[in-house]
């Protein structure tokens, strides 16, 4: 059923805790291809402030934010292993949850692994939810993993 695997990550330990589910996943539905995805937002810098970053220091910075992307994908798959499945890793530009959507449906990603803080209420509204906005833009089934240390009604 589930053939390609989407799993976005932000270089955090929390967003790895989906790790265990996607093993588990990998060898019950005998996975075949599992896509290791890290977005980067591109700099912007306040349209207001003392001081203006040139151009070409925004593109530094850009450049050192996806180089650090990519050496994390490359460290992660060096030590992952599942059995049968092609694992990939790639990193993609854009804000979040819209490039997730759109890249899961243009790949034939067939499921969406992501973790999610389990926050919920005003702190939910404050801080938005990245898994939520996934769950909401993406046309393939999305697995939220709770975090660990999660606790109901908070």
């Amino acid at each position: 059923m589930y053939k390609t695997i989407l799993v976005p990550l932000d270089g955090s330990k929390l967003a790895e805790c989906v790790l265990p589910h996607l093993e588990a996943l990998a060898k019950g539905c005998q996975v075949k291809n599992v896509k290791f995805v890290r977005v980067v937002e591109p700099f912007n810098q306040p349209a207001a402030g003392e001081y203006m970053l040139k151009p070409e220091e925004i593109d530094r910075i850009n450049a050192r934010m996806i180089s650090e992307a990519e050496n994390y994908l490359k460290q992660l798959l060096s030590i992952l292993k599942y059995d049968g499945a092609n694992l990939k890793g790639e990193v993609i530009h854009g804000r979040v949850a819209e490039t997730l959507g759109t890249y899961a449906t243009k790949h034939g990603i067939d499921l969406v692994i992501i973790a999610t803080h389990g926050r919920s209420g005003v702190s939910r509204w404050v801080w938005g939810s990245v898994a939520d906005r996934i769950l909401r833009s993406s046309c393939v089934p999305v697995l939220m993993v709770r975090a660990p240390g999660c606790v109901p009604g908070m």
